[in-house]
């Protein structure tokens, strides 16, 4: 006998609107679950009443978020009950999948998994926390979830090293229609909300004045590069977080101050995304000497939008990019960081870093990265009491019709 089978009905939680590199995941990967067909919704705290920063093809749902004044980790505390609170009435239950892809409402749904309110979950794990007042509660929520997703091969490995857990590497990619070279009306747009001159060098670091993303190295390198090239320009754009950075931004502060090139370094704070390929396209070069990340979102947007790319010779960018593909430096080292920042000024090397850059984000299709994700969204389905009712078709990424 031939039944229907309804289609999952697929939840994923956000951490926040603001456009991190978690929150465009989780965007993404909603946009492209979408495509294939699947019924997702992305949830997110919304405290600013303001939504997420772009348009989405999936349905999108905000939480009533606390006002919360002061301590981050009060905040953080906050949201897990926010998100607590909008899951318990059972019509907000209405999903087969539930997947988290921040630390938050990972927290969230274990204590709603805690209390038999849903069967099961699983956790997009971006990279392993070094702050002490967060990190016990990411690992908290990496033990309660059902599954893992990891963007990288070197997290991956390190849930196994570590915690004796297996996690399913999905990766990451980049929307090649939004980050593209073609120049658009945004591009006057940007140029006049920075003050850009068109013909000098622009640097852009981003992610916002943070010590995993190196900012204080970047902004020391960029003082070598000054001494060359006088009109150079430094950007550094984003770092809207959960978490504020208050120690590390007045050291950058005093630093910045004893510079000799405050006047070329433009902290522009978050941006809106309409204007971030806009953004990349203004720039001679994305700066990206991060010290630690889940994958490095930034880079692959940066490729696309047909700019080159300066980053850490380590993984996890060791594992997705080749050795001509990026001019790779030492983090640690200011005038390592200076040295790559010169060297993708050469006109003979640039449009060399340009194609490569080019070849490796069309490798990174969203889709591909949604489809990873189907075969543990069917073993989460297992767990559930609609297991049997609902059912992907693994194979083609599609809606199923009817099974036997």
């Amino acid at each position: 006998m031939r039944s229907a089978v309804s289609a999952p009905r697929i939840a994923i939680l956000a951490g926040a609107t603001h456009p991190r590199g978690g929150t465009v995941h989780a965007l993404e990967l909603g946009d492209a679950l979408s495509r294939l067909g699947h019924d997702t919704t992305v949830f997110a705290p919304d405290p600013a009443g303001t939504g997420f920063s772009r348009g989405t093809l999936c349905a999108t749902e905000y939480l009533a978020a606390s006002s919360v004044e002061g301590d981050p980790r009060a905040t953080v505390d906050a949201r897990i009950l926010d998100y607590v609170r909008h899951f318990e009435p059972a019509e907000n239950r209405r999903f087969d999948v539930w997947h988290a892809t921040h630390y938050v409402p990972g927290v969230a749904l274990a204590m709603l998994k805690e209390r038999g309110l849903i069967y099961g979950f699983a956790l997009t794990v971006h990279h392993i926390l070094g702050d002490e007042r967060f990190r016990p509660l990411q690992l908290q929520a990496v033990n309660a979830a059902d599954y893992l997703f990891v963007v990288s091969r070197m997290w991956r490995d390190w849930f196994v090293r570590e915690l004796k857990r297996e996690a399913c590497c999905v990766g990451n990619g980049v929307d090649r229609n939004r980050f593209s070279p073609e120049a658009d009306e945004t591009d006057d747009e940007l140029r006049a909300r920075l003050n850009l001159p068109v013909s000098a060098p622009i640097f852009l670091a981003v992610g916002g004045i943070e010590e995993r993303k190196n900012t204080i190295q970047i902004l020391r390198a960029f003082q070598f590069v000054r001494v060359q090239h006088p009109s150079a320009r430094l950007v550094i754009a984003g770092g809207d977080s959960l978490v504020e950075y208050g120690a590390y931004k007045v050291t950058f502060a005093e630093v910045l101050a004893q510079s000799g090139v405050t006047e070329a370094v433009a902290v522009t704070g978050p941006l809106p995304q309409k204007l971030m390929p806009a953004l990349y396209r203004a720039a001679t070069s994305l700066v990206f000497p991060s010290l630690r990340e889940g994958f490095g979102l930034v880079v692959l947007e940066a490729m696309a939008s047909g700019i080159p790319v300066i980053t850490s010779r380590k993984a996890p960018f060791t594992e997705y990019l080749g050795e001509d593909d990026v001019l790779w430096c030492d983090p640690l080292v200011a005038a390592s960081i200076a040295e790559a920042m010169e060297r993708s000024l050469d006109p003979a090397r640039r449009p060399l870093l340009i194609a490569r850059g080019k070849q490796v984000a069309a490798g990174h299709d969203w889709d591909d990265i949604a489809r990873a994700h189907l075969p543990t969204y069917q073993k989460l389905l297992g767990r559930s009491e609609t297991s049997g009712k609902v059912k992907f078709d693994v194979g083609s990424g599609l809606l199923p019709k009817v099974i036997e």
